[in-house]
Formats: structure tokens, C-alpha cells, sequence
């Protein structure tokens, strides 16, 4: 019986392996029939910042240049319980330093949620809400893009998150190559299918009316995959936009790295709960294979999982107990089919870096570290597993002061 439930969880994953294996592949070309727009929708651009003066100056001076007629945005910050001056630079830039105290309900997704509220009340109403973080650098057509995409008739829209320290250290290499890989095979391929995609925290953008119809309603950890998954049950389906990009930064350290991504885990462990089931029902209830996909993307926390728990449990098998004891799925395989399996891994992320033309030379000697980073992921989720009812939002400090014209210096 333990044989078969080893076998059976291992079939399922293999089979969403592929799933998401062939899925990438229709990332591997990018489409170029998209309509441009006249610059008609007015936007109010909210920046959620805490104790962010180091970098919020250069954010500033980068979108009061965006190439947008400057009568249709505002610049709103939001200094969520800051005890710095991040208030005072961006006032001091000429943008709107909204100040919000309350220790008891920390974290962006309680900052926008309160922010929205103030936005509602003001005499002036816009069309979209974009967010950004403090610590971001956005491209200078953003606005443009979201301004096609408005017209178009999308309804939320993800742009392109990009790395402006990717060479700082091989942690900020190994985060910019997995952006690379998921902007490029992941939300350009659902793109591309016409998938729903799914929101990354920061470059988003929002109709008014959509946020005033369902309100905003995310404050977990991931205040972005809630609203993902929010939106997607209700069948409204985020989109991508390949070319609104924006750069953000990423730790520089492992210890910093390790627990921005045990937030994620921890949160992603809360929204899989909420909303997989739901998900998966109304999938199969009307036969969606958007919902479907999105479903597996919300679960895959618990993939992430039991994979850790099949590698480890045969690990020690092997290494402690004499095995093999029990059955492996590629136990019913010859060997060159694990070969495969690992190439084809390595495949994509390499394939993913060609295609995105990525030139930081440092980046490619930091690839022997890759593995390293993604192997973290394990030991990470399996704590977040345990600890997943902790609500606590920590802030991740950012320092890198970079201007958009040396990331675009440096990417060629």
C-alpha cells in the first residue's frame, strides 16, 4: 500500500512536471499584433513605502519622467508607519506623501486596502489604479502600455518584473534568473494561450471600477496571489504585458533572501487553502482550463512540498537505511530518462536567459550557484509548512540607489 501512494504521488507530479514543462514552451515566441492607443486613461499611481528613504528619491525622479501626458497621473505614496523620512523626500519632489499609523495592521495589503479608501473620497477619480513598490524603476512608457492594455479591454494587468541588481551577489543573480524564466515561459506563455496570469506584488494595474465592484479584500502575505485568485473565481483574468517594464530590487543576502521567501511560503501556504478547492470545483463544473491552471499555480506550494518530502524520504533510504526499499517511478524507467528529466531542467532556464537576450556577464559565472538557490526552496517551504499561521509581516530594508539609465546601460 505505501508502494502504490509512493508511485501515485509521484505520477501526479511528474504529470503536472510536464504540464508545465510543455506550458513553457509556448513562451519561446512573443506575439507582435498588439494595438497602440492615444493616451486616454488617467491613472493614479500608488507607491506602498515603509522606511524607504534611501531609494524612494530615485522612484520619484523616474516617474516624474514617465512618458505620459503628465495631467493624466498622480503619484500617491503611501509612508505606511515610517520613523524615517520618507515622507518628507517625497514631498519634497513634488508628489503626495500619504501618511497611515497603525502598528496593529502592518503590511502592504492593509496599506493599499486603507489607501484605496482614501482615494474614493478625493474629488478627482481615475480610470486605473497601478501600484509600485518604493525600491522600483519603472520603464518609461509603463503607462503607455497600461494605457493600450485599458483600451483593449483588459481589466488587471501584470507587467514585466525585472531585476535592477542582478549582479550585486549570486543571490540577486539566482532571483533575476528566475524572473527571467517566469516572466518569459510562464506568464508570456499563459499570455500567449490566452491563460489567466498572475500578479508579482508590484507593476500591477487595476480598472477603478473592477476595485470599487469586488474592493480589494487581499491582506494576506501575498496580498497579490489572493487577488490573483479573487479575480480568476470570479472570471476576470489578469493579463501580461511583455513590455511594461519595471526593475526591482532584490537581498543581497541569503539570511535576507531566506525570509522574504519564507513570507511568500507562508502565505502562499494560506491562499492555496482558501481558494484550491473553489478553484478546482468551479474548473471542473464549467470546464475551464483557465481555472484549472490557475488552481495548480495556487496549489503549487504543496507541490513544492511533497516533492522535498519523496526526495528526502528517498535520500535517506539510500543513504541510511541500505535501500532501496520501496518504489520509485523511475525505478519503471531506464536511466537515461532521469538524464532527460535533468537536462530538460537545465534546458529551460538557460533557453529562458537566450531568449531574454541577458547580457550581465556576472550573472552567467554566478550559475553555478543556481542550484543552490533553487535546492533552498525546499527546507524553506517545508518550514513555512509549519509555520504558515504566522501573519506577521516582515519588511525586507532595501539600499541599492540605481537610476533607470544604468540598468539600461548595463543590459545593453
Amino acid at each position: 500500500m505505501f508502494d502504490v501512494i509512493l508511485i501515485s504521488l509521484q505520477v501526479v507530479l511528474g504529470i503536472i512536471g510536464l504540464y508545465q514543462f510543455g506550458l513553457s514552451l509556448f513562451g519561446m515566441y512573443k506575439k507582435n499584433n498588439k494595438k497602440h492607443f492615444a493616451p486616454e486613461k488617467s491613472f493614479a499611481v500608488l507607491v506602498a513605502a515603509h522606511n524607504e528613504e534611501k531609494v524612494v528619491g530615485a522612484l520619484m525622479e523616474n516617474l516624474a519622467h514617465l512618458e505620459y501626458p503628465k495631467e493624466l497621473y498622480d503619484v500617491f505614496v503611501i509612508c505606511d508607519n515610517c520613523t524615517d523620512g520618507t515622507a518628507d523626500i517625497v514631498r519634497a519632489h513634488g508628489m503626495n506623501a500619504c501618511v497611515r499609523t497603525n502598528p496593529n495592521l502592518r503590511g502592504k495589503g492593509y496599506a493599499i486596502e486603507w489607501m484605496l479608501k482614501q482615494l474614493w473620497k478625493m474629488p478627482r477619480q481615475y480610470d486605473a489604479v497601478v501600484m509600485f513598490d518604493a525600491d522600483n524603476l519603472a520603464h518609461p512608457d509603463f503607462l503607455k502600455e497600461m494605457n493600450n492594455d485599458l483600451c483593449s479591454g483588459s481589466r488587471v494587468i501584470q507587467g514585466y518584473i525585472d531585476t535592477k541588481n542582478p549582479e550585486d551577489s549570486w543571490i540577486t543573480a539566482s532571483y533575476g534568473i528566475s524572473y527571467w524564466y517566469c516572466n518569459r515561459l510562464w506568464q508570456l506563455s499563459r499570455h500567449n494561450l490566452k491563460l489567466a496570469n498572475f500578479l508579482g506584488g508590484t507593476g500591477m494595474c487595476f480598472e477603478t471600477e473592477l476595485l470599487k465592484e469586488i474592493g480589494w479584500g487581499a491582506t494576506s502575505l501575498v496580498e497579490d496571489l489572493e487577488f490573483t485568485m479573487r479575480c480568476v473565481e470570479r472570471g476576470i483574468y489578469p493579463a501580461f504585458n511583455y513590455d511594461a517594464k519595471l526593475f526591482d530590487e532584490k537581498p543581497l543576502t541569503f539570511a535576507a533572501s531566506a525570509r522574504q521567501r519564507l513570507r511568500w511560503m507562508q502565505g502562499h501556504f494560506t491562499v492555496a487553502r482558501r481558494y484550491f478547492f473553489p478553484l478546482l470545483w468551479k474548473s471542473i463544473k464549467e470546464r475551464s482550463l483557465v481555472k484549472l491552471d490557475m488552481a495548480l499555480y495556487g496549489v503549487n506550494v504543496y507541490i513544492v512540498l511533497i516533492t522535498f518530502l519523496l526526495t528526502a524520504l528517498i535520500w535517506v533510504d539510500q543513504a541510511l537505511l541500505g535501500g532501496p526499499n520501496f518504489s520509485t517511478l523511475y525505478a519503471y524507467f531506464p536511466l537515461w530518462v532521469s538524464f532527460v528529466a535533468i537536462a530538460a531542467n537545465v534546458f529551460i532556464f538557460l533557453a529562458a536567459m537566450a531568449l531574454e537576450k541577458v547580457k550581465f556577464k556576472k550573472v552567467y559565472a554566478y550559475l553555478i550557484f543556481f542550484p543552490i538557490y533553487l535546492i533552498s526552496w525546499w527546507p524553506i517551504t517545508f518550514y513555512a509548512f509549519f509555520t504558515q499561521n504566522n501573519k506577521q509581516w516582515s519588511h525586507t530594508q532595501h539600499t541599492r540607489v540605481v537610476r533607470l539609465e544604468e540598468v539600461q546601460s548595463k543590459q545593453g
